[in-house]
Order: C-alpha cells, then structure tokens, then sequence
C-alpha cells in the first residue's frame, strides 16, 4: 500500500510541534542568555529598519488621505464660492438695469416738469424700423391710453416726433430727423420763423438738420435756442428742437439757411413722453 503525499498533516499535531518548539526555546532563552542577545541584535537589525519603513509609509498614507481630503474640500468650497459668484454677478446686473431704469424714469420727470402745461403719458420703445437710427418706430402705448395720430412725443430735453399710426395698445412714431418730416419752428428770442427739414444723411454725416426759409434781416445767432412755433400746423408751441450752431446766407439773397443740432439722441431711444393734447386744426 502507498503512501499518500497529499494527505494533510493534523492541526492537533501540527499545535503540539508547535507548543513543544516553543518551551524549547524559552528554556534556550533561559538557560543561554547570551546566544539569544546575538538573535535579538541580528533581529533587531532586520525588523527595525522595516518597522521604520512602515511607520514613513503609514505617514505618508496618512499625510495623502489628508492632502486628498483638503482637496477635495477646497473643490467644495471652489465651488460653492463660484455659485456664489454667480449669484452676486446676477444681482449686480439687476441693479444696475434698475438704476439705469431709474436714471431714465427721472430724465422723463425732469423732461416733464419742462413742459407742465401739457398732459403727457410714459411709452416704452418695443421697435425700429431703421438700425441705428431711430427715425420710424413703436411704443408700448394707443389709443387705449388717450394715444392717438399727431401725438408729439419728447425725449432727453426736447422733440423727439410724432405720432403717425396709432392702434389700441401701440403707436408708429416718426421722428423728426426722418426725410418726409417738417417741423415749423421759432428761433431765439426774436422768434423768428423757420422750417426744420429732416434728413437722415445729414444727421448720420455730421449731426445737424437744416433751418430754412430764415428770413435775409432776421436777428438769429449761432447758439440761439430753436422751438415749435405757434403756428405750427401739428406740433404743439414751445418745445424744443435744438441749438443754431451755424448761419449760413442763401444764393437769393433773400433768405438763410441755419444747421441745428438737436437735443434728442436718435440713436438710443428706450422711454420717450406722448403729449397727449394734440395742436388744434382748422378746416379751410
């Protein structure tokens, strides 16, 4: 009969080698103390080093989960910071439409106390015709609101146009840089009568919109003030149009020609005043 390798060998067996290995070298240890100080040296030659090898490498473990840890705070604490970023980006961009809308509700104020005599109403620009220029446009106002056709309507200081199509809820504005507008005017103290020509080129080239039909003798100079005149078939009188900045006289002989620069700005229009009394017409 063989024998059979594979068989495992007994723990009871195995414990009781293991149990007699020991007493055997605690009675060496007991009786030769000098042979076991030369184990201890060799072993404590070989386990220190190692004992010391795993405490640098539990610190260094130690010191990474940390490092991981912060980091991964600090990614928290980055990005609670960037919500909050955000969050103060977007209430200063509130604020600062609000003091703009602020800004323009008081120049509508101011722009009302202007003109007492007249009933006016706020409108807000929703269209344009024209890019960049706002020679034809809507408000946010009709008939409804007491809107209606030959409405004049200011903006920053003075005349911006007038009301050419109203509807129930909204207005077309034309204003008075457009070509097919006339604006008759009054200038200076003199109140001498003109007629106020728009004209889109020269209000994109240089910024003026011609007086005309001035008469040769009239006492006008550069810097005088120009208004709608009384006799003004659809503008109401006293409104202010602009400032003569040049005088020129005519090849007639008989007339002159004054550049005006107006006091709206028709490249930025957002609020604008509807005068809500409208000039008296008369049937011929």
């Amino acid at each position: 009969m063989k024998y059979d390798n594979k068989k495992d060998i007994s723990p009871k067996y195995l414990l009781i080698v293991l149990f007699f290995a020991c007493v055997l070298m605690i009675a060496f240890s007991a009786f030769n103390p000098e042979a076991t100080g030369k184990i201890r040296q060799v072993a404590g030659i070989i386990i220190t080093p190692l004992q010391k090898g795993a405490s640098s490498f539990g610190g260094w473990v130690d010191e990474s989960l940390q490092v991981f840890g912060d980091t991964k705070e600090l990614k928290e604490e980055n990005q609670e910071q960037r919500i909050q970023i955000t969050n103060l980006q977007n209430e200063l961009g509130k604020n600062e439409a609000e003091l703009t809308e602020l800004s323009e509700l008081r120049s509508l104020y101011s722009l009302d106390e202007m003109y007492p005599d007249y009933n006016k109403t706020a409108a807000r620009v929703f269209s344009v015709n024209s890019s960049g220029w706002f020679d034809e446009f809507y408000i946010n106002k009709g008939m409804n609101d007491g809107v209606y056709v030959d409405c004049n309507v200011l903006c920053d200081q003075g005349l911006l146009g007038i009301v050419i199509e109203s509807y129930d809820d909204y207005a077309k504005v034309r204003a008075i840089i457009d070509d097919r507008s006339t604006v008759t005017g009054e200038i200076g103290d003199s109140g001498t009568i003109c007629s106020i020509n728009g004209s889109l080129l020269n209000m994109k080239e240089d910024g003026y919109l011609e007086a005309t039909n001035i008469d040769i003798n009239a006492a006008i100079q550069e810097g005088d003030r120009v208004v709608t005149s009384n006799v003004s078939d659809r503008y109401v009188y006293g409104i202010t149009v602009g400032y003569v900045t040049s005088i020129s006289k005519d090849s007639n002989n008989l007339t002159k020609t004054a550049k005006i620069t107006p006091v709206a700005d028709f490249t930025d229009v957002k609020d604008v005043l509807v005068i809500l009394d409208r000039k008296q017409k008369v049937n011929y």
